[in-house]
């Protein structure tokens, strides 16, 4: 009985000790094949680092305001009987936009105009009697200022009737209306805004230090949240002769055209004024750059050796590089880069030092400087 129990427990022993050596020989064999293992190479797209000429440019913040805006006012005293204007709609210089009360005026002008025809009927009566010696010069100069005194009248009531007449001073787009039918106007209350649009001004400022590399009449680009997408151009106006002395800045102020008045007065743009000389820059995509906290690489593609196919092996070697500047869809590499090496333009987020590529720029895409993306 007892030996029955010692072979079956050494039949199982033998049993487990086989299956233990074909499961050793299997894993030494897939690690094996695991060494021996080359994955497929990555298709990437590549792009040629390239040296161009940039425009130089000086950036800033600026502010718009209106060549012409001001808040119209009521010049006297008086109940609006009249409002003339719809607000938010442009006027022409001289449109009627508020009428006050001016009946009292009015009914003085017909006494006031008739002792204007009664004194000049005086004067030239006394201008004749002086003339023949039958007055004195007092005579005669107390008649010409009792003409002077009536005319003086009338252009008085026609002056308060044409102040209480409220005219547009000059062409542009009307703001809210802030009157009411009926509301008793204080001399200074405000009526409405207008502002001049078209042109518009941008106000902003430069260090003094870049004082001498901007003159009346060069461009300058603007750029706003507002209206992505878009850069109206304009021309310097004007510079200010005075550098503010707590931030050494120079204000300047240029011209842009507005004829859609999508630019308001008050809104926030970004402004670029170019210089007359180019500097030289090696440009790579955006794109092709692998952004890290540490430093910034790029994917160069080598030539490493002859694959077993015959062909020329190509492989990553990645790259550390400083960047500078941004312009569209590139960026500027001032170190880590030569002219003319070929990088991965795209999808480098997946790649790693070492890997083998294959090249395929079928589906690259357009790279620009100055992108519209369809979906703006």
């Amino acid at each position: 009985m007892k030996k029955r129990i010692l072979f079956a427990t050494l039949g199982v022993i033998l049993i487990v000790a086989v299956l233990a050596g074909i499961k050793a020989l299997q894993i030494r064999s897939m690690i094996d094949s695991g060494k021996k293992f080359v994955p497929p190479p990555e298709t990437v797209t590549t792009a040629k680092v390239t040296s161009e000429a940039w425009e130089t440019t000086l950036g800033s913040v600026g502010t718009l305001t209106a060549v012409q805006g001001v808040i119209v006012s009521a010049e006297l005293s008086g109940k609006v009987v009249r409002i003339s204007f719809e607000a938010g709609t442009p006027v022409k210089k001289g449109d009627l936009l508020l009428r006050q009360d001016t009946t009292s005026e009015e009914a003085q002008l017909p006494g006031a105009v008739s002792q204007v025809n009664l004194t000049r009927a005086n004067q030239k009566r006394a201008d004749q009697l002086f003339k023949d010696g039958i007055i004195s010069q007092a005579d005669h100069d107390a008649a010409v200022s009792n003409s002077a005194l009536a005319q003086a009248q009338v252009d008085n009531i026609q002056a308060t009737i044409a102040k209480k007449t409220v005219r547009a001073p000059f062409s542009g787009s009307l703001g809210i209306r802030q009157v009411n039918l009926g509301q008793i106007l204080r001399e200074g209350d405000p009526i409405v805004t207008l502002q001049a649009l078209d042109p518009i001004y941008v106000d902003f400022t430069l260090p003094q230090q870049q004082l001498a590399q901007v003159r009346i009449g060069q461009a300058v680009r603007v750029t706003s949240d507002a209206l992505p997408g878009e850069t109206i151009q304009g021309k310097i106006s004007a510079i200010s002769p005075q550098v503010d002395a707590e931030t050494r800045n120079i204000r300047l102020q240029a011209t842009l055209s507005n004829r859609a008045q999508k630019l308001r007065p008050g809104m926030f743009v970004n402004t670029s004024v170019g210089m007359p000389v180019r500097q030289k820059v090696m440009a790579i995509p955006a794109t092709s750059v692998f952004y890290a906290p540490y430093r910034d690489s790029v994917f160069v593609v080598e030539t490493a050796k002859e694959s077993k196919a015959g062909g020329a092996a190509l492989t990553l070697r990645q790259q550390f590089v400083r960047l500078g500047e941004k312009r569209g869809d590139f960026v500027t590499v001032t170190e880590g880069l030569k002219e003319g090496e070929t990088i991965v333009s795209t999808g480098v987020f997946k790649l790693r030092n070492g890997q083998s590529v294959v090249i395929d720029n079928k589906l690259a895409p357009d790279f620009q400087q100055t992108p519209k993306p369809e979906n703006n």
